[in-house]
């Protein structure tokens, strides 16, 4: 059992060797992905040595409980710690996205409702910002197109855990399921009657690539720039520092004017580029494989309505995995613990039983 996993402590030890070279640490992308999938690994290694260790134990003190009875004790508790480490390790290896180790780029606008919805896109910024700083990650606005009552048409930020982050704790693998169309119920600010409205503001979440990743000829790219728009500082709404980006092939348009320069803009329009291009990529060869399921808790299509937030109720609902707290205070102020661990195991469960399906 698990013999297909072997393969792994070679990988393992691979990566435990390139962390000793000067050479990989001297490319800081290099470094940063061979230090995640090395802690990555860290775990399966060691669930792998338990499990071979407490299988030779349990081996061994069944055959010695044939001549001595006190050894059968033994064995019981070792069957109980050999199921508990099978657990574990099935878990561990059950079939992953590679992406859950990456950092995110966000982008959230605003969609039916009007100024009602860019406010609702701008508590969802609020929201994620905070629960981001919980988890202790850095959230950096690469675009925004601010309204006039502070909420937003569209902002883009980057997600970006530190360095020696758990495996288990990084952006991309626990933000993912935020991808579709979350749909607010309240009162807006602007409604002068006390009337309920409903409103939405789509998200979508993408990983953060590599630039050696993702390979983008200049040709296949028209760039125009402009004048930013909305609210800044000296100098931003006076030059044309503004970039937009069009990526010729697909059709695909970014656009960033956040900083007071045309470089610093395109050189963060072509983070967002990357990610979405290599998102459409992996989404067309999901699409493609016929063993590929879409998962019940993950989305990128913002035309897909994943959860209500209901005001007067204090009710948040997922509407993937039929979740509902009345807390929706707290989850805006970023506390999205009891939410994500819910869409997590929902995930998990998915990934054991195609395990399953799959030997």
């Amino acid at each position: 059992m698990f013999e297909s996993a072997e393969p792994l402590r070679a990988e393992y030890a691979q990566l435990e060797a390139a962390l000793a070279d000067p050479e990989v640490h001297a490319d800081p992308a290099r470094a940063r992905r061979t230090g995640r999938r090395y802690a990555e690994l860290t775990g399966v290694v060691r669930a792998l040595d338990e499990y071979a260790a407490t299988r030779d134990d349990l081996e061994a003190a069944r055959e010695l409980a044939d001549e001595d009875p006190a050894f059968a004790a033994e064995a019981e508790q070792l069957g109980v710690r050999l199921a508990e480490v099978t657990e574990r390790l099935t878990r561990l290896l059950a079939p992953r996205d590679p992406n859950d180790s990456a950092d995110a780029l966000l982008e959230i606008k605003s969609g039916e409702g009007g100024e009602e919805s860019a406010l609702f896109a701008g508590d969802l910024l609020k929201m994620y910002t905070r629960y981001a700083e919980s988890r202790g990650w850095s959230v950096e606005v690469l675009d925004s197109q601010e309204t006039d009552l502070g909420g937003f048409k569209s902002v883009t930020v980057a997600v970006k855990a530190r360095g020696d982050a758990d495996p288990d704790n990084l952006p991309y693998g626990v933000l993912k399921f935020e991808g579709g169309v979350h749909r607010v119920q309240r009162v807006p600010v602007t409604e002068t009657q006390g009337r309920i409205h409903t409103s939405a503001a789509g998200v979508l979440v993408m990983p953060e690539v590599e630039e050696a990743d993702v390979e983008i000829d200049e040709n296949d790219l028209r760039i125009d720039v402009f004048r930013s728009s909305g609210k800044g500082g000296q100098g931003v709404n006076t030059t044309d520092s503004a970039v937009r980006i069009t990526h010729l092939p697909t059709g695909t348009v970014v656009s960033c004017q956040n900083e007071r320069s045309q470089l610093q803009n395109k050189a963060q329009a072509m983070r967002v580029l990357r990610s979405r291009l290599a998102a459409a990529a992996a989404e067309r060869a999901a699409a493609e494989a016929s063993s590929a399921r879409a998962s019940q808790v993950r989305t990128v299509d913002r035309s897909e309505r994943i959860r209500t937030y209901n005001f007067p109720e204090n009710r948040i609902a997922d509407h993937r995995i039929g979740f509902k707290a009345h807390n929706l205070d707290q989850v805006l102020a970023g506390d999205l613990s009891d939410l994500v661990a819910a869409l997590q195991a929902a995930e998990l469960s998915e990934r054991l039983e195609r395990a399953g399906a799959n030997p």
